[in-house]
């Protein structure tokens, strides 16, 4: 006998939303997401930092800094969407202009007018360390949820972060 087929595998809300059971409470996964919504806008924010600072370094360094900082920010521009995906993946919107980013973000705007390129170092030192500490912070909430994936996302974000600020902070060293 051959076996019907299945209906409705999802279960659906009143509101005829999806129900998202992946074994993290709705609560959790709307305190991971709000976490994560500001990993994302300080990674963007510190993104659009260093993309500033590789058009606009000068001086004696320039095609040392020039080049090291075309690697960061590809290296944050590839963050971003694995970030994003992920809160979408915990059943919410990802935020993604730059007003919403403004408002959740901890790193600061670039300056208008373009620093000195050893100041540019320094922003930028202070902009991994920052995102570092976002990505502390969300962390024990993600372990206590359960919540492995965001947990490594989390880890490998934090390895990046304090090694390109460690990198950075050894061009400051006199």
């Amino acid at each position: 006998m051959a076996k019907s087929p299945v209906k409705n595998i999802a279960q659906v809300s009143a509101q005829g939303a999806p129900v998202i059971n992946i074994g993290i409470s709705d609560k959790d996964r709307a305190a991971i997401a709000q976490g994560l919504s500001r990993l994302l806008a300080d990674t963007y924010t510190l993104y659009l930092t260093t993309h500033n600072f590789h058009w606009n370094v000068t001086g004696p360094m320039f095609n040392t800094l020039h080049t090291m900082f075309m690697t960061q920010y590809t290296e944050l521009w590839n963050a971003v969407d694995p970030v994003a995906e992920r809160i979408r993946s915990l059943g919410h919107p990802a935020p993604g202009s730059y007003a919403q980013f403004s408002k959740l973000a901890s790193v600061p705007d670039a300056p208008v007018t373009p620093p000195k390129a050893l100041e540019m170092v320094r922003i930028l030192v202070t902009g991994h360390e920052a995102v570092a500490r976002t990505a502390r912070e969300l962390f024990p909430m993600a372990d206590k949820a359960s919540d492995e994936p965001t947990a490594d996302l989390l880890t490998q974000r934090m390895t990046v972060h304090e090694q390109t600020a460690w990198m950075l902070r050894s061009l400051l060293e006199e």
